[in-house]
C-alpha cells in the first residue's frame, strides 16, 4: 500500500500538507477535510488527526510553512518593488497557502510555530522599506511597509480572484510590476 511506505519512510507530515495544498486548490480551504487527505496521502482516515489533532492543527502548519515560504521569497529581492513583485508572485504560485495565511478564523493565530514565520515574513517585507530614502520628512517606516504590504497584498487578492481588467495582461508578475511601479517609484527613484 502506498499510504504505507509514505507513513512509514516518514514523510507522513509534508504528505499530509501537500495533499493539504492540493485540496485546497480544488475545493478551498472551507470545504477540506482530514478524511478527504487521508485518501489523498493513501494513509489511514486516523493518520491526520494523529499528526495534527484537527483541521485547525493542520491548517495552522499549512500557514506557519507558508509564511516561511514567504518570507524566503521576500529577502531575496533587492528593493521594494522587487518585493512587492516577489509578494504576488508567492500569492500566485502558493496559493493555497496563500488562501490559509490571511484567514486566522481557521488555524490557530498563537501557535508560537506560526507566530515566528508570521514574524520572519513581515521582517522581510519591512526590510524592503529600509530602501526608501530616509531624507524623506513624512517617512514612517511602519506605516510604509504596512502601505506596501496593503498594496501587493491587494493586487494579489484581485488577481487570484479574477478581478482585474483585461488590459492589465496575463502574466502576473508583469502585470504586479507595471501597476505596483506607479506607487513604489520612491523606493527605486529616490529624491529626484
Amino acid at each position: 500500500m502506498t499510504g504505507t511506505r509514505a507513513y512509514h519512510h516518514g514523510d507522513l507530515r509534508n504528505a499530509l500538507l501537500a495533499a493539504a495544498v492540493e485540496a485546497i486548490e480544488e475545493v478551498g480551504p472551507a470545504a477540506l477535510s482530514l478524511r478527504d487527505l487521508a485518501r489523498r496521502a493513501g494513509v489511514s482516515h486516523a493518520a491526520p488527526a494523529h499528526h495534527f489533532g484537527d483541521k485547525a492543527g493542520l491548517l495552522t502548519a499549512l500557514a506557519a510553512q507558508g509564511f516561511d515560504l514567504l518570507a524566503q521569497k521576500l529577502s531575496a529581492p533587492d528593493n521594494l518593488l522587487d518585493a512587492g513583485v516577489a509578494y504576488v508572485d508567492f500569492a500566485v504560485r502558493h496559493r493555497a497557502h496563500f488562501e490559509v495565511m490571511f484567514r486566522p478564523e481557521l488555524y490557530r493565530a498563537d501557535d508560537a510555530e506560526l507566530v515566528a514565520a508570521r514574524g520572519r515574513s513581515g521582517a522581510a517585507l519591512r526590510s524592503g522599506v529600509t530602501a526608501l530614502p530616509a531624507n524623506d520628512p513624512g517617512a514612517d517606516p511602519e506605516r510604509d511597509a504596512l502601505a506596501a504590504w496593503s498594496i501587493v497584498h491587494g493586487f494579489a487578492t484581485l488577481w487570484l480572484a479574477g478581478a482585474l481588467p483585461p488590459r492589465v495582461g496575463d502574466d502576473p508578475r508583469e502585470a504586479a510590476r507595471a501597476v505596483v511601479s506607479r506607487l513604489f517609484r520612491r523606493a527605486d527613484l529616490g529624491d529626484r
